[in-house]
């Protein structure tokens, strides 16, 4: 891997997520207009779910009238007959009714979960692509898709565990306490109610003194996980440094701090759900003696010790999972506002208001007016590069590793803005033009390929998602790469595995330089574009680059002079300083640092003229 020290930021603070004090409420405000755009869809849910309640409580209410309707007077047969089988029929109906009920909340509603998701889902994948260079050179891939993949399904979680079990519990306790306090004395409700504030006062005390074992669980979940991921991408490194074991102790050690966090979750989730028993049951046991009391003194019937038994049960079961669902719906509004918040990181290049479009009939002209450039404050890249490149024509840009070759090319797309003087297209600050356009026009050909895992042909045309198969074709042949793909098993359909690792290195450059040629950008970069390939394949393919550059205003990145020689002119950079500007022939004869670099790797080639940058095997 070539040194890099100039070329990429370093971590900084800047990178790293923002402080944020957000309340559940407010992530609750944030959600709530996704779901504002299926608000008849809630409001038809919403009807739905209290005609299931009142079809529930209604349940308890014709059972006590089945009970005592079997204690009638002796001689009515005829009522004995007809009577209950009215009321077992009715008890069936309001049964399917609370069923039907209940499906159709959730037929109705369930356009709404999952469109909202969706668009959540999709925001954040589009504002990830917005997101810096800066930020996707710092980030951790495994944490980062954690946190999305938990955030979309607390979506889906806070509204089953509110509208479906939350809401639903609180309007039957309602419709109960009417009930109870208009047939029953208030000693009822007294008891009801007070179960109930000690049931949730207990359940979110407990719960929010458990949220911090629950955020520990997940961060140590999302390390471990970014352990795996990092280790699994860098698995030929790995194999390199014969560094298994020590891989494996690191995400051991990331394991045994997760075990012994979710042990201590565990241990306070059994004690949280041990409390709710307890006040579950010591309720149900004053009513129920308050009740049979109540038959035994004659003051009521069997059929009301049974109604009270019901509505009992119905309401302290969804109850006992009040605890986990406060839990669940706590910890969903906590993945929901890590996924808030990474949407909400400031994008650091924006369009500014009014910016055009960039519109190119021709090749344009490019120049870099006196750039200063930094990735950090106290440690500046370029100073006051000036480079200009003619409209159509190819400049070069030489110089060791570090000195900002690279530089340029992310300025050039703009993944950083300029610090000082100015980069502009044919007269334009590249400022004032949209981000999309700007890209459009430009191509490039990195030094470091990395390709989806696809096929060849979904590589190249990517370049061109629209291009015909003989597009592709044609630019794979411009690139000197169509007949080692027509020689492989599968050819162009041919998976080239994670992050390209199945092809070799020269290949790999080939796809690229492949896709950049089928794209026909009117700006063109060759960031080390042939350091992959052999002798041979190199003289080949510089023909072809210099053949697709014709008529394209170019710039060329290299470290190997004999790739750039046919250049308009040749920029030499050292320490982020132009120190030298010509013609490769003038260059030579000025006798300067270019010279002096031209005859170092003379040197070398004519010690190792098999040359160095021979391609990997596949």
């Amino acid at each position: 891997m070539r040194h890099q020290s100039a070329s990429l930021p370093a971590v900084t603070d800047e990178t790293a997520a923002p402080e944020h004090q957000r309340s559940d409420w407010q992530t609750l405000a944030r959600l709530l207009p996704y779901l504002w755009m299926y608000k008849w869809r809630v409001g038809f849910a919403l009807t739905f779910m209290i005609g299931a309640k009142m079809a529930n409580v209604s349940v308890p209410l014709l059972l006590k009238r089945l009970i005592d309707s079997l204690t009638l007077a002796p001689g009515s047969v005829l009522s004995m007959l007809v009577v209950p089988l009215g009321l077992l029929v009715a008890y069936g109906l309001l049964r399917l009714s609370t069923t039907l009920f209940t499906e159709a909340r959730e037929l109705v509603f369930a356009k709404a979960t999952e469109g909202a998701t969706r668009h959540i889902t999709l925001q954040v994948f589009e504002h990830l692509h917005r997101l810096s260079l800066r930020f996707h050179l710092a980030r951790q891939t495994g944490g980062m898709t954690r946190d999305i993949e938990r955030g979309t399904r607390s979506v889906q979680s806070l509204i089953s565990y509110s509208l479906y079990s939350i809401i639903p519990t609180f309007i039957e306790v309602t419709f109960v306490l009417v009930i109870l306090g208009t047939t029953f004395d208030a000693s009822y409700v007294l008891i009801t109610l007070t179960a109930l504030v000690l049931y949730i006062a207990f359940t979110v005390v407990v719960t929010e003194w458990r949220t911090k074992f629950r955020r520990a669980m997940n961060a140590a979940d999302s390390s471990a996980h970014s352990r795996a991921i990092d280790s699994l991408l860098n698995y030929e490194t790995v194999k390199y440094f014969n560094n298994e074991s020590f891989e494996a102790h690191r995400y051991n050690e990331n394991l045994e701090s997760l075990r012994q966090i979710r042990i201590k979750n565990q241990t306070t989730l059994s004690f949280l759900n041990a409390g709710q028993q307890l006040i579950i049951a010591t309720a149900l046991v004053l009513m129920l003696w308050r009740a049979t009391a109540g038959v035994v003194a004659g003051t009521l019937t069997l059929g009301d010790l049974v109604m009270i038994n019901a509505f009992m049960i119905q309401l302290y079961i969804p109850l006992g999972f009040l605890g986990v669902l406060y839990r669940e719906i706590k910890q969903s509004l906590t993945d929901l506002d890590k996924m808030f918040v990474l949407m909400e990181r400031e994008r650091e290049i924006e369009d500014r208001p009014g910016a055009t479009a960039l519109q190119l009939s021709a090749p344009p002209s490019v120049r870099f007016q006196q750039v200063d450039f930094s990735y950090e404050p106290n440690r500046q890249i370029l100073h006051g590069v000036d480079l200009d490149i003619p409209a159509g024509k190819t400049v070069a840009v030489v110089g060791s590793s570090g000195s900002g070759k690279s530089t340029l090319a992310r300025l050039l797309y703009r993944f950083y803005d300029v610090q000082g003087g100015a980069l502009k297209i044919d007269g334009i600050d590249v400022r004032d033009l949209t981000q999309d356009s700007l890209r459009r026009h430009v191509g490039i050909v990195p030094q470091d390929t990395v390709l989806f895992n696809d096929s060849i042909a979904y590589n190249i045309r990517y370049g061109r998602v629209d291009a015909s198969m003989e597009d592709v074709v044609t630019a794979a042949k411009a690139a000197r790469i169509h007949q080692f793909i027509e020689a492989l098993p599968q050819g162009y359909d041919t998976p080239v595995g994670e992050r390209g690792l199945k092809l070799s290195g020269g290949e790999k450059q080939r796809v690229a330089i492949a896709r950049t040629l089928l794209k026909n950008p009117s700006i063109l970069i060759f960031d080390e574009a042939t350091s992959a390939l052999d002798s041979s394949n190199e003289r080949a393919i510089q023909a072809e680059i210099r053949l697709a550059a014709r008529h394209k205003t170019s710039l060329v990145i290299a470290h190997r002079l004999s790739t750039v020689v046919h250049a308009h002119e040749i920029i030499v950079l050292e320490a982020g300083h132009v120190v030298e500007r010509g013609r490769h022939a003038d260059l030579l004869l000025a006798n300067g640092p270019y010279a002096r670099m031209w005859a170092l790797q003379q040197e070398k080639h004519d010690e190792h003229p098999e040359h160095v940058g021979q391609s990997a095997p596949t």
